[in-house]
């Protein structure tokens, strides 16, 4: 619990608002609120609730214009950072303060290396030379839990996992030693057991520094494990700032209450027991040659998948859990064709691994893909229209008139309304860019949707919205699902059927019910432990 009881951060009246004249929406409604030295202070909401804005606005961070903020003030050390030159704010942001990013991949440079893109925080803040920040970034990659970093440091961020990519954005964010962290989600692409290591850091590095953490997130176990305070947001406004402790005992606002009330049951319906069997895999192998030297010569291979073998019936949703860069992901894609794999699978009794090219294009309709960062996944440029029907473009379905209107009809199916669809993804909350994602995949009308985390973003109530949604899709469109995620809640939500992968091996697979009641592997009752 935070001992010192001044005041790091003080938040006073403060509106946020898109836009001006008459096109001007407010986001932010004169909310007040403090974050004292040493304190972790959680932020929750559900999605669009105004959590990021109002973090951002504390490092003025957000876009002027279209943003603006008609009142209020922010004072951090006693200086209101609304007022601060560019150049005082560039000194500020990443030095006192820190900041761990939602989405990684788009606030990693692709062209950087790990080792770069931390060498270059140090040295713009410290002074550091690189050869000098080398050991440092070594032992921040490591305290995050990065396996092999001074490896893992020449790696592009592509070549990461995204659970590797958030740990790097946390080791990003505390390498300076800031006063105050700010942390939007950050463990969302992490798995639990990996998790737990995360604020055991966060918190361990917030007692020896004396630093303040304002933690933004929809997982409330997280908050009720971390938290000394919690303030909840509800469409712009501040409505219950309480100590943790009472907040969870006795939620006083309604809106809090029913936050606090949201839980995963277990899907009750269960697989039809002559559902035809759609994909068969048999020790599928994806390997990755580590090569050395001048000539580039393969030494060795990563193995991300190593013999995985498994059966998918129509109708069916199988989880697939492991820890981050167990091959969950890597398993997907070369089912997709997207990566080059050993081994043999077929789909509706077509072996798809003897295809390629132009014989594998017409079941790309038939199989889609739901990435797990849906901002990163949907071009800024393109329109909800574009990003939605440029799947039925490419394969030449219908005329434009008739693609618009399977638009629009995809749209009401996910629950997205019409007249949006000629707004872009920055115009959206994470729970509406991933029904956007959603829709973009189900347009097609495959038979196979492989979900790549598609909940991990978002707050639990709206989880538990998109889930009941995916559901009832399920039903409605006879859907396959390959549901990929390290949330075991929402395993027991969604599936029928898990299969356990550790390092590209399977590890165990049978229907949820008994591989939860039962597990069988030490690995699989680690999993399970540290959630249940």
């Amino acid at each position: 619990m935070a001992t010192d009881s001044g005041i790091l951060t003080a938040i006073n009246n403060l509106s946020v608002q898109f836009g001006s004249g008459t096109s001007a929406t407010q986001v932010v409604n004169k909310i007040s609120f403090d974050i004292r030295r040493g304190e972790t202070l959680a932020l929750v909401g559900e999605s669009g609730s105004g959590k990021t804005v109002t973090a951002m606005s504390i490092l003025k961070l957000l876009p002027s214009p279209p943003a603006s903020w008609p009142s209020g003030e922010i004072l951090f050390d006693g200086v209101n950072v609304l007022e601060m030159p560019e150049a005082a704010l560039r000194l500020m942001r990443g030095n006192d303060i820190g900041v761990i990013f939602q989405e990684p991949m788009m606030s990693l440079n692709p062209l950087h290396t790990v080792e770069k893109q931390l060498a270059e925080v140090m040295h713009l803040h410290k002074g550091v030379s690189r050869s000098s920040a080398r050991p440092i970034i070594e032992q921040w990659l490591e305290r995050v839990g990065i396996e092999n970093p001074r490896e893992k440091m020449k790696a592009y961020p592509h070549q990461l996992s995204g659970g590797q990519q958030q740990r790097v954005m946390i080791a990003m964010a505390l390498i300076n030693e800031p006063e105050l962290l700010i942390a939007d989600e950050p463990t969302t692409a992490l798995d639990v057991t990996i998790q737990a290591q995360i604020l055991k850091l966060i918190d361990t590095l917030k007692q020896e520094l004396g630093m303040s953490v304002l933690f933004i997130t929809h997982d409330l176990a997280v908050v009720k494990q971390i938290a000394d305070r919690v303030a909840v947001m509800c469409q712009g406004d501040l409505v219950e700032l309480e100590d943790a402790q009472t907040l969870f005992n006795q939620p006083q606002h309604p809106y809090t209450q029913a936050l606090l009330g949201a839980f995963h049951a277990r899907r009750a319906d269960a697989l039809a027991a002559d559902a035809p069997l759609l994909m068969q895999v048999d020790a599928l192998k994806v390997w990755f040659p580590i090569q050395r030297g001048i000539l580039r010569r393969t030494v060795s291979h990563v193995k991300a998948v190593d013999g995985v073998s498994f059966s998918l019936q129509r109708g069916e949703a199988l989880g697939i859990v492991g820890e981050s860069g167990s091959g969950k992901t890597t398993l997907t894609h070369a089912l997709l064709g997207l990566v080059a794999s050993e081994g043999r699978y077929t789909f509706e009794g077509t072996e798809l691994s003897a295809l390629s090219g132009e014989a594998l294009r017409p079941y790309r309709r038939s199989m889609q893909l739901i990435f797990q960062d849906p901002y990163g996944s949907l071009s800024p440029r393109m329109s909800i229209e574009q990003i939605i029907g440029e799947g039925l473009e490419i394969h030449g379905v219908g005329t434009e008139a008739e693609r618009r209107a399977k638009v629009l009809e995809t749209m009401e199916l996910v629950e997205l309304r019409p007249e949006w669809i000629d707004r872009y993804p920055n115009e959206f909350s994470g729970g509406q860019r991933q029904r956007i994602a959603i829709a973009r995949a189900l347009v097609m009308e495959p038979k196979l949707v492989v979900l790549d985390e598609p909940t991990s973003a978002l707050d639990r109530t709206i989880q538990a919205q998109v889930i009941e949604l995916l559901i009832r899709l399920q039903h409605e469109k006879n859907l396959t699902y390959i549901f990929i995620t390290h949330d075991l809640g929402v395993v027991q939500a969604m599936c029928h059927n898990v299969l356990v992968i550790q390092k590209g091996k399977r590890v165990e697979a049978g229907p949820v019910r008994d591989i939860f009641a039962n597990p069988q592997q030490a690995y699989t009752q680690r999993l399970l432990a540290s959630v249940l």
